[in-house]
Formats: C-alpha cells, sequence, structure tokens
C-alpha cells in the first residue's frame, strides 16, 4: 500500500471537515482531505424530506460564506446540500472520496493514517466525522421474535411507507419528535416511547425565533434570563404531564450538560399531542409477535418501530490509543489533543452547547486553523 506524506488531514467532508478546509484555504495552508462516502455532506443529501434547520441562517452557515440572500430562515435539507456542494467548489475543496479510515495511530513524531486505499503520513489529523457517525440501536428482551419491521430514522424518507400501519417511534429528541409530526400530519396511527424527562422549546414566539431571542436573554444580569426563559417555555408548551410526557425543572443549558441531551425545538408536535394525533407511552420492556410491552404493563400493538435512538460518534473504532481522550458519552472531551494525542483535532463533536452544532464548528474550526497557522508563520 502506498504511503503519501502530508502536513495535515481531514478524515471527512461533511459540514465540519468543509468549515476547516475553508479556512486552511483562506491561510494558505496545505492539507488533503478524505471522505468514506462518494458525496459532499452525504448526510445532508440522505436526511428525511421535511427536514429543515431548526437554527437560524444567519448563524448557521460555514466561514467566509454566507448563505445566499434568497434561501429561506430556516435552510430546508436539499438547499443546504446544495450550499455545501457550492462551498467546496468555491474554495477548490476535492476530497479524496470512498475513502474508509481504519486506523490513527502515533509513529514518533507523526501520526499514519491507514486506509482502504492508501496510507498518510502526516503531522496533524483532524477527525471531522462528528458525533452522528453510526446508528444506535438499542436490543430488547425477546426482540427477535417482533414480526414487524424496524426502521432507524438514519433511513426514514417521509411517511409514504407507513400509511396504513401502527408506528411506535422510540425516543423523542429532535428527530423522534419531527418524525412522529411528519405520521401524525398524514393521519398514521403514531404513538411515541419516552423514557426520560423532556425539555420542550417553541422554535419561534410569535414569528420571532427563539434562538435570537435567548442570545439577548443570556445578557441579563442575576440569572433574569433564565427565569424569563422558564415561564415563556410554561405559558407556551404547558404542562405535558396528562399526555404522558414529564417536563425537566432545569434551565436547557443544564439539561444539555447533565444529560447530553439537546433540548427538542418544537416545531408543532406538542399541538398534535395535545389534540391526540400523537399518544405518548412509557419505556419498552420486551417483544412478542405482533406486539410491544411496556415496563408499565401495556402491551401496544403495532406494525413498524421506528428508532429516533440517536448515534454514537465511535471514534475508538479508528483511533487507537483514546486513553483520556473521550467524556462518558464517548465523546471527544476536547478541540485540540494534548499528551499523547498532540497533533489529533476534533470538530463537529460538541454538541453541549446551546444553538446547534453548526455554530460550534465556526468557532471550534478557527480554533484548530489558528493553532495549526503558528506553526506555519
Amino acid at each position: 500500500m502506498s504511503l503519501k506524506k502530508t502536513k495535515n488531514l481531514i478524515i471527512g467532508a461533511g459540514p465540519a471537515g468543509l468549515a476547516v478546509a475553508g479556512r486552511f484555504r483562506k491561510q494558505n495552508i496545505p492539507f488533503e482531505i478524505v471522505e468514506q462516502t462518494n458525496k459532499i455532506a452525504w448526510s445532508w443529501h440522505n436526511h428525511y424530506d421535511r427536514l429543515l434547520l431548526h437554527t437560524v441562517k444567519e448563524l448557521s452557515h460555514l466561514p467566509h460564506l454566507e448563505f445566499p440572500e434568497d434561501y429561506p430562515r430556516y435552510v430546508p435539507r436539499a438547499k443546504l446540500a446544495q450550499y455545501y456542494e457550492t462551498y467546496a467548489k468555491h474554495f477548490d475543496i476535492k476530497p479524496q472520496f470512498n475513502v474508509e479510515v481504519h486506523s490513527i495511530k502515533r509513529e514518533n513524531d507523526h501520526w499514519l493514517i491507514n486506509t482502504n486505499k492508501q496510507s498518510y503520513q502526516t503531522e496533524n489529523v483532524i477527525v471531522a466525522t462528528g458525533v452522528n457517525r453510526v446508528p444506535f440501536s438499542p436490543v430488547w428482551k425477546n426482540q427477535e421474535s417482533f414480526k414487524g419491521a424496524f426502521v432507524h430514522s438514519r433511513n426514514y424518507k417521509n411517511a409514504k411507507p407507513f400509511i396504513g400501519k401502527k408506528v411506535l417511534v422510540v425516543g423523542m429528541g429532535n428527530t423522534g419528535a419531527e418524525l412522529a409530526l411528519d405520521l401524525s400530519e398524514h393521519n398514521i396511527d403514531v404513538t411515541v416511547s419516552v423514557r426520560s424527562p423532556l425539555l420542550i422549546v417553541p422554535r419561534d414566539i410569535n414569528g420571532r425565533p427563539v434562538q435570537l431571542t435567548a442570545k439577548k436573554l443570556e445578557k441579563l444580569p442575576f440569572g433574569l434570563g433564565r427565569w424569563i426563559g422558564k415561564q415563556v417555555r410554561r405559558i407556551v408548551i404547558g404542562d405535558l404531564s396528562k399526555y404522558g410526557i414529564s417536563i425537566s425543572k432545569k434551565d436547557p443549558i443544564d439539561h444539555l450538560k447533565q444529560t447530553g441531551k439537546t433540548p427538542v425545538i418544537d416545531l408543532g408536535t406538542v399541538k398534535q399531542i395535545k389534540s391526540g394525533n400523537i399518544k405518548i407511552v412509557g419505556d419498552i420492556d420486551s417483544f412478542y409477535e405482533n406486539k410491544v410491552q411496556l415496563k408499565e404493563g401495556i402491551g401496544l400493538v403495532v406494525d413498524t418501530i421506528i428508532l429516533a435512538t440517536g448515534y454514537r460518534a465511535k471514534v475508538e473504532q479508528f483511533i487507537e490509543n483514546t486513553n483520556g481522550l473521550l467524556d462518558p458519552y464517548g465523546v471527544p472531551k476536547r478541540v485540540i489533543g494534548e499528551g499523547e494525542h498532540k497533533g489529533l483535532f476534533f470538530v463537529g463533536f460538541d454538541n453541549y452547547k446551546l444553538g446547534g452544532i453548526l455554530g460550534t464548528i465556526v468557532n471550534d474550526s478557527k480554533t484548530i486553523v489558528d493553532e495549526i497557522f503558528k506553526r506555519y508563520r
């Protein structure tokens, strides 16, 4: 297998990898970029049809290139994928496609990266594979006996295949909430399994994005902004306990940091729950041929299970030494690796800040490129 030497290697050509590559171009820093699929921003080409960014466009673009003026405030999936393709052309970013990284390991003063096509020797490795790399699918007791279908949310496109079926969505993060909404709007019998307290926030109030309002509230002294936010959620979202949902008493920032779960941005799911078009049940205990047994003792007849159970970063599958590198959720603790991980950089993993991961990508890519740029002065 041939060996290619480079100063900087970016792994992943999604928005995180593109952000670093765009900044490298601006600073005239050489780099190579590899991508395991055959497309720029593959995930955004393949997400479910109705997906829009939940964050406003003015806070969601990549470095040095804003969205076109005619893009709507909440950018739809197809337009976002098109923007990423345009970004790559604008900055002459040309990934090596269909390159799967098998291992990253330290050798003396450099990193050796082995792939399915060739090996790379580099000073710096920018890992941009992100928190949503590997779909997570729980396993329940007697699951193999279930005769219905299991579908991970990654493979959900639209409601058409589920017309006439009884569907159970497992998990009510942002994806689960929106898929349930999509199904309910197509008059499909949909139930959502929720096992822990949720924190739900409206996307807009009176036509104004809550994201922009929250940024202003953050600046108020004495915790006043948090108090106001809590009162707004109480009025707009209300008490959902009679529908089967326990609302977290934590502030959105604390909820995110302590549970690792982002607040659910409501696009209409709450209204459908209150109207009875989306039913809520608790956690799953086990399965039968055509039925789910819930921990509360109820048996639920269903045809299809949609797993909105999230993803795992799983960088330990290809980084040989992760000792001290990861947090309890399996996510890199730092943007810049230290000690035996010096020369490793991570972008697209900080899911612990409000405002969406696209905002953290912009900031973290700057941190990385500024650090590497010091070595080229």
